[in-house]
């Protein structure tokens, strides 16, 4: 059975583009359905974070063939009409399983080494698992995929130094102000993410968390959890004029924060500068408010300037970790038959 790796990341495409392709969890366990009931594969997870949209997949049919339609399904799935490239990338049989463990080793992501993809890939996993789209293949796959990760972890230094989403978006913030003691935040959108990077905030001295979210329930929890203040998610722009910086990361498909919302607001604020930190994909915040006078927006792909700094202490540990990855990947699954196949047929053709 072959296995294929067919999706886009930060590297191969822009934020606007990779929101186009993004799935909620919801729309998830049907995705894999309709692949798996039109025949293009057997087995398959999807992942879908804010730096990617990942399909890994097992099945019979070719690779080439097999990655052909499950290109089709994605732009089709997703409306996505424009004409697509470079951007949708793929791999295939061990160079999948090498994708996946580099995935999940942090390999392969914005901020090399991180451990939160490990996460959610395996709740992407868990997801497909619970559900039945798994199997031999992809099971033996993602497990050896999470030991690796483990083994990179312990035995080299790649996660040296604090590289997150959180930890940049602390950067961020103080290159913005001189100090954050004084400063109020506000997250909207109750998730891991956010937790985190205001977390990160207020170890760095920020005065005091608002948590807005769909679920007043939920942001009663995570306010409790962060000594803050909880309030509903329509009342965000009451607490707008007491705010600094602003955290968003829902799962809103139309901007929570837009140029007309903001604008007759910000005479409230008196002059003093507001941070948007817009970490949701597809975008919450409208890129106009950047054009505003006090107002400075960034979104997940603005990060990647703060990460390069930690890049230099990282890459020396690269080779290593990409040794243990094809010394694990090697041998997982025998080489499919059609690879068999044309090995045969060119040993034949060269003794001619």
């Amino acid at each position: 059975m072959s296995v294929v790796v067919v999706g886009l990341n930060h590297r191969s495409a822009p934020i606007a583009l990779r929101e186009k392709f993004a799935f909620a969890e919801r729309e998830i366990p049907d995705a894999l359905g309709r692949m798996r009931e039109s025949g293009l594969v057997e087995e398959a997870v999807i992942l879908s974070t804010c730096n990617r949209l990942e399909i890994y997949a097992a099945g019979s049919l070719h690779p080439n063939e097999m990655v052909v339609e499950i290109q089709k399904f994605l732009l089709s799935s997703r409306n996505v009409t424009e004409a697509v490239g470079t951007e949708i990338y793929s791999h295939s049989d061990s160079h999948g399983v090498e994708h996946l463990f580099k995935v999940a080793s942090g390999l392969d992501s914005m901020l090399l080494g991180e451990t939160e993809i490990l996460g959610q890939l395996k709740k992407a996993y868990d997801l497909a698992l619970q559900h039945k789209f798994t199997g031999k293949t992809l099971n033996k796959a993602f497990q050896r995929a999470f030991n690796v990760a483990k083994q990179i972890r312990t035995e080299t230094n790649i996660q040296r130094g604090s590289v997150s989403v959180a930890a940049a978006s602390v950067e961020l913030a103080e290159k913005i102000f001189d100090k954050l003691t004084d400063k109020k935040v506000m997250v909207i959108g109750a998730g891991d993410t956010s937790e985190k990077t205001a977390r990160a905030l207020l170890s760095r001295g920020a005065h005091s968390v608002i948590v807005s979210n769909r679920s007043f329930e939920r942001a009663q929890i995570l306010a409790e959890a962060l000594d803050g203040k909880a309030i509903r998610f329509d009342d965000w722009s009451e607490e707008f004029a007491k705010v600094d910086i602003i955290i968003s990361s829902t799962a809103a498909t139309r901007f929570v924060i837009d140029r007309k919302k903001l604008e007759p607001l910000m005479p409230s604020r008196k002059g003093r500068p507001l941070l948007l930190i817009d970490i949701a994909v597809p975008r919450d915040i409208e890129p106009e408010v950047n054009f505003m006078e006090n107002v400075f927006l960034f979104n997940i792909d603005d990060l990647q300037a703060i990460a390069d700094d930690y890049m230099d202490q990282r890459k020396s540990e690269i080779a290593q970790c990409e040794k243990i990855i094809r010394e694990k990947a090697a041998g997982l699954f025998r080489e499919p038959e059609h690879v068999r196949m044309n090995q045969q047929n060119q040993q034949a053709a060269g003794a001619s």
